[in-house]
C-alpha cells in the first residue's frame, strides 16, 4: 500500500523510515517524499498552492541560485505541449519568497531554433515580468564537458550548459505527458532540454541514437541537486509529447527525487513505472520507484488516478484499475 501522510506529520518529522525489501536488507532506504496536490485550473490560486507545496518539502534555498527548467517544445494554441507559464511564475515567486538570492528560467528546445519566439508564443512574456532578463537559452549557453559518475549510454561524455551546472538547485518543471518512444515524459525526460542543440543539433538526434532511456539516466546522474514540479493540471495523452491530445488531471506532483516523482506520476496516469526503461535504469534494483519507498504527501494516487491513453506499442505498460 502507498503510505499517505499529512502535511503536519511531515513538517513535524513524524514519519519513520521504512525498510526496503527486495534490495539489500541490511541498509534502510529513506523513503522519498512526493506531493500530490489538487490544482483545478491555471489561475491565481496556483501561487498559494505552490508556496504551500514548497514549504512541505522544507527546501533550504536561502542565498542560493534556483534555476527553473520548464518544458518548451512547440506551440499550438489548442494543445497542451508546454509547461504553463503561470505555474512557472508561481514557482518563481515561491522560491523568491523562501529567500533564494536569484531565481532564473532556462530551456533549450530541441525543435524550434528561435527559443524566444517559442517562449513568447507560449505566453511567457505576458506572464513573467522582465522575462528576457531572467531567461537563458541553454542551446546557446557556454558549456563544460562532463563525465557522469554513472554511465548508461554509449556517450562517454556530455557537453552541458554552465548555467544549469552551476545552479544550486535545478527545478525540472515538465508537463504530465505520454511519449511515443519511452512511454511517459516527466521530470527526468525533461532534462533533455538541458542538452544544448547548439552542440547536439536539432532535434538532438545524437541522444536518440545513443539510446533515449540510457541518455535520460545519464542526465539524471549528471544533475544531483534537483527538485521537480510536474504540471499535471492539463497534460497530454496518446501520441505525446507533441501530437497527443489534452488530458485534464487537475494535479501538481512535486518532490526532491525525480525518480520517485516520475514513478508517482506514472501511477496517476495508470502506467506501470517498473516498465519504464529510464526509471528501471536509474533506480537500480527499483528501490526508488516502488510504492513502499515513497512517502506520499497530500492526495492519494487512488483519488487522483486519471488513465491516460497510450499508443498501441505501450499498452503493455498499463496498470490495472485501482
Amino acid at each position: 500500500m502507498h503510505r499517505t501522510i499529512t502535511r503536519r506529520q511531515l513538517v513535524a518529522g513524524a514519519v519513520p523510515a521504512l525498510l526496503s525489501s527486495g534490495c539489500d536488507r541490511t541498509s534502510p532506504i529513506v523513503p522519498s517524499p512526493v506531493s500530490i496536490v489538487r490544482a483545478p485550473a491555471y489561475d491565481q490560486r496556483l501561487y498559494d498552492t505552490v508556496r504551500r507545496m514548497l514549504a512541505d518539502h522544507r527546501l533550504d534555498v536561502r542565498g542560493r541560485h534556483v534555476l527553473l527548467k520548464p518544458n518548451l517544445v512547440e506551440f499550438e494554441p489548442t494543445s497542451s505541449i508546454n509547461t504553463n507559464p503561470l505555474l512557472v511564475h508561481a514557482a518563481y515567486e515561491g522560491f523568491l519568497s523562501m529567500g533564494a538570492a536569484r531565481v532564473t528560467i532556462a530551456e533549450g528546445p530541441g525543435h524550434r531554433r528561435n527559443t524566444m519566439d517559442l517562449a513568447e508564443a507560449a505566453g511567457y512574456f505576458g506572464i513573467v515580468s522582465r522575462f528576457e532578463d531572467v531567461f537563458t537559452d541553454l542551446n546557446l549557453d557556454e558549456v563544460t564537458r562532463v563525465r557522469p559518475e554513472r554511465q548508461f549510454s554509449r556517450l562517454q561524455k556530455l557537453y552541458l550548459p554552465n548555467t544549469a551546472l552551476r545552479a544550486d538547485l535545478l527545478v525540472s518543471m515538465p508537463k504530465l505527458k505520454t511519449h511515443h518512444w519511452v512511454g511517459a515524459t516527466l521530470s527526468m525526460k525533461n532534462l533533455f532540454g538541458v542538452v544544448p542543440s547548439g552542440i547536439y543539433g536539432w532535434p538532438k538526434n545524437v541522444l536518440h541514437w545513443s539510446g533515449i532511456n540510457e541518455c535520460i539516466a545519464d542526465l539524471h546522474a549528471a544533475f544531483p541537486r534537483t527538485f521537480a514540479i510536474v504540471d499535471g493540471i492539463v497534460g497530454m495523452e496518446g501520441n505525446g509529447p507533441i501530437q497527443g491530445t489534452p488530458k485534464y488531471a487537475g494535479v501538481l506532483v512535486a518532490g526532491r527525487d525525480l525518480r520517485a516523482v516520475d514513478a508517482t506520476c506514472c501511477r496517476i496516469m495508470r502506467i506501470d513505472p517498473l516498465q519504464i526503461g529510464y526509471l528501471q535504469l536509474s533506480a537500480g534494483p527499483r528501490s526508488h520507484i516502488v510504492e513502499r519507498n515513497i512517502q506520499q504527501i497530500g492526495e492519494s494516487i487512488a483519488s487522483t488516478a486519471t488513465p491516460f491513453q497510450l499508443i498501441p506499442e505501450f499498452q503493455r505498460v498499463r496498470l490495472e484499475d485501482i
